[in-house]
């Protein structure tokens, strides 16, 4: 096992949650079990609410937990060289684009948080134009973009490195600003492909079974990315080290989102994963923690919702993660986690506001013995 100050990890904000990581709290989860069991409801007729109200409290280490009523979705956007392979008939420029429309509040996800009261921040770890003089934006960009997967390693170690750490900071920020629970969003034109190539490294799957249409390519283009994804992972000689596979084949959001995931968990903040570029992220960070310390980060994690991507349902599988929502999704930026939100405040509302059995029994008569 690693530690952390070990080269692989850094001694900077992410060796810092490395070593803040402990277990969740059991004694917290049976007794969120113990009063789920007292509750006015019929055992287990809540459902997922029920399993995911003990999470929390395991997660929180209360019981009941309290009700998450400031949320946070970091929108970590990165490009990538690989789309100069044609995986994408997008234009690279979108990315920045998109960049300029969530600072605005114009595109999907700031929509959706808007309703729910989520607080959206933007962070710049990989764009490839220069969004330097772009208000709104939280500046920590590692490089303009990685190199193409396709050809040869995405970045250098330093840089998949730097970008765990920029995610392990902006988590730390928002918990320490009071956030209670934090929502992965990324964007970056053509980052389905390093995505998919990582949910295959990392799971043991074959190309084909992870590589999906991304923002809907046809026939021709799918046979091309996935042969690309293919050969990429072939280049992986070692999968034991996360951060040099990250670096072979991976994204600079990618790595971000990694981070702030394994931040979230050191601050004991609920993380409510996203789609497949969060997924990815999240089989990254799980890697990385069980590196260090043996431990799955399973436990500390929330699947928002299960995307049409085929890699996303190979990477919750690996990672044994239930979704708590199936809308048929592909667009990233954190929508559908953000969607799930509210199901994760009313499992906590449930443990800590609904009545127990014991509240109905009638109050005892004065004088009576």
């Amino acid at each position: 096992m690693t530690s952390a100050t070990d080269p692989a990890v850094g001694s900077g904000a992410l060796g810092a949650a490395l070593a803040r990581l402990a277990p969740v709290d059991q004694r917290a989860a049976e007794a969120a079990r113990a009063r789920q069991e007292q509750l006015t409801k019929p055992a287990g007729s809540l459902g997922r609410l029920e399993t995911l109200g003990v999470q929390l409290a395991a997660i929180t280490g209360r019981c009941p937990p309290v009700v998450p009523r400031r949320p946070a979705v970091a929108v970590f956007a990165g490009d990538h060289g690989v789309v100069r392979s044609g995986v994408t008939p997008w234009p690279q420029d979108i990315t920045a684009q998109m960049v300029g429309n969530f600072v605005r509040g114009g595109a999907a996800i700031n929509v959706l948080a808007n309703e729910i009261g989520a607080a959206v921040h933007v962070i710049d770890v990989g764009v490839a134009a220069d969004l330097s003089s772009l208000d709104g934006v939280l500046h920590h960009n590692v490089r303009h973009g990685t190199d193409d997967l396709s050809i040869g390693p995405a970045m250098t170690v330093e840089d998949a490195r730097a970008s765990l750490e920029v995610g392990a900071i902006i988590a730390a920020e928002l918990a320490g600003r009071g956030h209670d629970l934090l929502v992965t969003g990324e964007m970056g034109i053509g980052n389905t492909t390093p995505a998919a190539a990582l949910v295959a490294a990392f799971s043991g799957y074959d190309a084909h079974a992870v590589t999906g249409r991304g923002t809907g390519i046809d026939d021709a283009m799918l046979g091309h990315k996935t042969e690309i994804v293919g050969k990429a992972v072939g280049r992986v000689s070692d999968r034991r080290d996360p951060v040099a596979v990250l670096a072979e084949i991976g994204g600079l959001e990618i790595g971000a989102l990694a981070g702030y995931i394994i931040g979230g968990a050191a601050a004991r903040v609920v993380v409510v994963i996203d789609g497949l570029i969060a997924c990815a992220a999240a089989l990254l960070a799980d890697e990385i923690v069980r590196a260090f310390s043996g431990t799955p980060l399973v436990d500390w994690c929330v699947a928002g919702h299960r995307s049409v991507e085929p890699g996303a349902a190979v990477a919750l599988e690996h990672l044994g993660l239930e979704p708590l929502l199936d809308l048929g999704l592909r667009l990233g930026e954190g929508t559908g986690a953000c969607l799930a939100i509210p199901l994760v405040q009313s499992a906590a509302a449930i443990l800590g506001e609904m009545a127990t059995f014991a509240d109905l029994a009638p109050p005892a008569e004065e004088g009576t013995t």
